[in-house]
């Protein structure tokens, strides 16, 4: 995906956080109206080229999940050394297949196939072992005023939020590496 071809062409580093923008939204989700669908569903285009040039088809899911219990789910795969597997395949299971992201039998199938233990991430999360990173990370996220996600931050100073072509997040690379040399 773009993180992917950003990181080959720039040789920048990579950190996923898990924040939780709409702590709101109940375990069950929120169903999308018509109308909502429709807004969502006017992804660009050129967005959706570009996502399936990088095999990621985009979808509008049928509803907003809670994305909590997944956040923490990831953070159990980073503990065991898969963040990037489970947080890959997270992502098409949402964007690219509209799963629930707070339903254990999406979440338990991700785990199996990043090669975690499903009953061992299970049993953590539900103790509540990865609470407090979320909670940090959505301090942090939120005092530099981010609305949405997935937030892209570059270098602390500038940040790019919601899935866009992979031309912003080149026009972004421009700007910093202009600025460096100034």
């Amino acid at each position: 995906m773009w993180v992917e071809q950003l990181q080959a062409e720039y040789d920048m580093a990579v950190e996923w956080r898990g924040v939780e923008i709409h702590p709101e939204i109940p375990p069950e989700g929120w169903q999308l109206s018509p109308e909502m669908l429709a807004r969502f569903g006017g992804l660009s285009d050129a967005l959706r080229e570009e996502a399936e040039d990088a095999g990621l088809p985009l979808i509008v899911p049928p509803k907003i999940s809670k994305s909590r219990r997944a956040l923490e789910a990831a953070e159990y795969a980073r503990e065991q050394g898969r963040h990037e597997a489970f947080h890959k395949l997270m992502f098409r299971r949402f964007y690219g297949e509209g799963r629930d992201l707070y339903d254990w039998e999406t979440l338990r199938a991700t785990a199996v196939d990043a090669g975690l233990d499903p009953n061992e991430m299970q049993v953590q999360v539900e103790a509540g072992q990865y609470k407090m990173a979320i909670t940090r990370n959505q301090q942090e996220i939120f005092s530099m005023g981010a609305t949405g996600v997935p937030l892209f931050v570059f270098d602390e100073k500038v940040a790019v939020v919601g899935l866009r072509p992979y031309a912003a997040f080149q026009e972004v690379m421009a700007y910093l590496t202009q600025e460096d040399e100034s």
